[in-house]
């Protein structure tokens, strides 16, 4: 246990250590192109497939029985793009994401941490995010490509994992709001 804790602080210091300036932005504005050009296409893809059904990577949760409603809302050409959709897009989007939150989480608590502080670790939130993001996609795909066969497990897992997903997310964006908010009181306290 102690030896994971020890990797993951390796990982929180390589990506303080990779988190300049430049690359936080650089990470924004791909993060920014990212979302203008290609989640609107995606959203409009999954649209036409949901019939108004909703999706399980948007819920906040479900339970088994809802992902049930889903597959069944989406028919075989909808499960068929929302399982195509896992193993695509959704492999390069939580990467843009975490690429973009890790690197500017980084960036702002570098400015805003005394030295003996360790807030540098807030950086790992996107990348646990990413990791539930990756299990939640696993497990729908899975009980959509076995629908109507029911899937014992997964089929429950799948909503907690996407819950998991949305609050290391959040974690992530307070974090990151909050860096911002002590960087500028910081400065205003500074002023005066």
């Amino acid at each position: 246990m102690l030896r994971k804790v020890v990797d993951l602080i390796k990982v929180s210091d390589w990506i303080n250590h990779l988190s300049t300036g430049r690359v936080a932005l650089a990470a924004l504005i791909l993060f920014l192109v990212f979302s203008a050009l290609v989640l609107p296409d995606q959203a409009a893809k999954a649209e036409f497939y949901a019939r108004d059904a909703g999706s399980p990577d948007t819920s906040l949760f479900y339970t088994a029985d809802e992902i049930y409603q889903f597959a069944e809302a989406y028919g075989p050409q909808g499960r068929s793009a929302y399982i195509r959709a896992r193993f695509t897009f959704d492999i390069i989007w939580p990467v843009v994401y975490v690429l973009f939150l890790s690197t500017c989480i980084s960036w702002v608590w570098k400015r805003v941490q005394n030295k003996g502080q360790r807030w540098g670790w807030l950086n790992l939130t996107p990348v646990f995010g990413m990791l539930f993001d990756f299990l939640e996609n696993s497990s729908a795909a899975i009980v959509m490509a076995r629908y109507p066969v029911p899937t014992p497990v997964l089929d429950h897992l799948a909503g907690v994992f996407t819950f998991v997903k949305w609050l290391f997310i959040g974690i992530s964006f307070i974090a990151l709001f909050l860096g911002l908010i002590l960087i500028i009181w910081g400065r205003i306290k500074h002023s005066d």
